[in-house]
């Protein structure tokens, strides 16, 4: 394991207590900053509700950034910071619930703001690049019934599809999912999240 200069923690759950994917989240940077205690936190619990995307937004993403005016540079100033957290980040820690076979909307949400051409990923004529190579990321996924992998499992698959697409290609799982019918699963995740960082 690499170390991390600057960890990027993202929640998703709309669980407060009881949570397992802030159980799990909390664990691992927990473990990676007292292997590196000179490491940087940026915490970012999307679950509080980030902004949708709306045609100003669009309008003001798709002009060029020389020709932007102050409301459009208003517009993206949020999702200015968010992509800032990731650029910054060298290691990415990702806790999502699986919330009706996907994602929860608040974590869509935020690959919304952060997906852009240009800051993210760039067309080529070969098709898009993603610009945030060299990365490490973590999900921690939790499902009351979904299997993680199976072909109802649209949260882990698009995931992964998403980082990879704006350069992060080394991403490791740890589910702990289907919940309802085997609760012991959740400490067979943090032992595996535990052991990530051993």
């Amino acid at each position: 394991m690499n170390d991390a200069n600057t960890i990027l923690h993202i929640d998703a759950s709309a669980r407060k207590t009881n949570s397992v994917t802030r159980e799990l989240t909390s664990a691992l940077v927990a473990r990676l900053t007292e292997k590196n205690p000179n490491a940087t936190v940026l915490a970012r619990d999307v679950s509080t509700g980030l902004p949708f995307l709306d045609e100003e937004w669009v309008g003001a993403n798709f002009t060029d950034p020389s020709q932007r005016n102050a409301e459009q540079q208003a517009k993206l100033s949020f999702s200015d910071t968010l992509v800032d957290e990731l650029k910054s980040a060298d290691t990415i820690v990702i806790g999502t619930p699986i919330y009706n076979f996907s994602v929860p909307a608040a974590l869509k949400a935020w690959i919304d703001q952060i997906a852009r051409a240009r800051e993210t990923f760039k067309y080529t004529e070969n098709g898009p690049v993603g610009l945030l190579e060299g990365k490490k990321a973590y999900v921690l996924v939790a499902s009351g019934g979904t299997k993680v992998g199976s072909e109802i499992d649209f949260a882990v698959t698009y995931l992964k599809h998403v980082l990879g697409f704006v350069g992060i290609k080394d991403v490791t799982i740890i589910a702990a999912d289907q919940l309802m019918a085997d609760p012991s699963k959740r400490e067979d995740a943090l032992a595996q999240t535990l052991a990530l960082a051993a």
